[in-house]
């Protein structure tokens, strides 16, 4: 098990390596760079006269007039004067340091904005995570256990029209319906908090957040919800059918044991491989379209927004380090089987 480790943590850094390359590559195909992003803003702050200045890199551009040396100033603060290749080995050595460096408009690091995005990201994430596995894994057994009766086809509709919305679909239904729309005003319209919550005592700050959370969260679960659910019931209902369950049974044993003592343990393998890697992904990202619904500053809308913005440093740091974490994830994923089933080995059989 330890060299099986070793060679997967090995093997992370090439992963990484290539996912770095694919993402410089990409990022200098698209059109539309830094520089240019620049010189647009500049171009429309020259057009608006009374405008008054964003902040950040752009400020380098006020009262400077639009000629070569600006561009070419332009071009060595964004390191564009270097070769390509001297670029991207700036970018793998200042990656694998965990030195994200600073974004390009915000003027601020990549870390202290992912820090300050991430606690909406974890909320969504954490509590989505959280009440699916919750729901999902008693479903899906209760829906083997139950297969072909009234319970499983009633159930199995619901699930699967829940899975055929889109979440975002869903999100501005609910808000049209439940958020003081054409019809009821039931839930809050945006955030994670009232405007009044640093006002509000213990007790009510809990219940004011959790009941803005309610419309998002139904919003980012319900394709996971369907998923989980139907995959859960056909591992167990693919081991219920097995031989040593017939065995089992004949032997006398109830079906509470049957279930719980023989058919779990095997049955509930393809659920948790992808266990660690949910709870991973759940935690740390977020949807963009459900972030932007509910006017939700999270990790989602950061890196969307660093995309159409061009701005490089956010972009390359959330990529890496989000990849690193799936990475980290999928050996998680292996590890907890042989938690689940000690008789899953990872090492090569003697003469094999």
């Amino acid at each position: 098990m330890a060299s099986y480790i070793v060679k997967r943590l090995l093997l992370i850094l090439p992963t990484l390596f290539g996912i770095v390359l694919v993402s410089f590559l990409v990022l200098q195909m698209v059109p539309g760079g830094p520089v240019e992003q620049m010189l647009s803003q500049y171009s429309q702050r020259a057009a608006d006269e009374g405008g008054s200045g964003s902040g950040g890199a752009t400020d380098f551009l006020r009262d400077r007039p639009m000629d070569p040396e600006l561009l070419e100033e332009l071009k060595v603060m964004f390191g564009f004067d270097k070769p390509i290749h001297v670029r991207f080995w700036n970018w793998v050595v200042r990656l694998f340091t965990f030195d994200f460096g600073e974004s390009y408009f915000h003027r601020r690091t990549v870390v202290e904005l992912v820090m300050e995005k991430l606690p909406v990201s974890i909320s969504l994430g954490g509590w989505s995570f959280l009440l699916t596995y919750m729901a999902c894994i008693p479903l899906g057994i209760r829906k083997a256990v139950k297969d072909g009766t009234r319970f499983d086809a009633v159930t199995s509709v619901i699930i699967l029209v829940g899975w055929s919305i889109p979440g975002f679909v869903l999100g501005i239904f609910l808000l049209v319906l439940l958020g003081g729309g054409s019809f009821w005003d039931v839930f809050p319209l945006r955030g994670l908090h009232s405007d009044n919550a640093a006002s509000l005592g213990a007790l009510d700050y809990v219940l004011d957040y959790l009941w803005h959370l309610v419309l998002p969260l139904v919003s980012y679960m319900i394709g996971s919800f369907t998923v989980l659910t139907l995959l859960t019931k056909n591992s167990f209902l693919d081991e219920i059918n097995k031989q040593y369950v017939y065995t089992a049974r004949a032997k006398g044993l109830s079906e509470r044991v049957v279930l719980w003592k023989h058919v779990f343990r095997n049955a509930i393998i393809p659920v948790i491989l992808g266990f660690p890697a949910s709870f991973l992904g759940l935690f740390f990202t977020g949807s963009i379209l459900i972030e932007t619904i509910f006017s939700l500053d999270g990790i989602g809308l950061l890196s969307f927004n660093a995309i159409i913005g061009r701005d490089y440093p956010i972009v390359m740091g959330t990529l890496f380090f989000f990849s690193m974490l799936a990475l980290i994830g999928n050996l998680l994923s292996d590890l907890s089987l042989v938690l689940v089933d000690p008789r899953i080995s990872f090492e090569r059989a003697p003469g094999g």
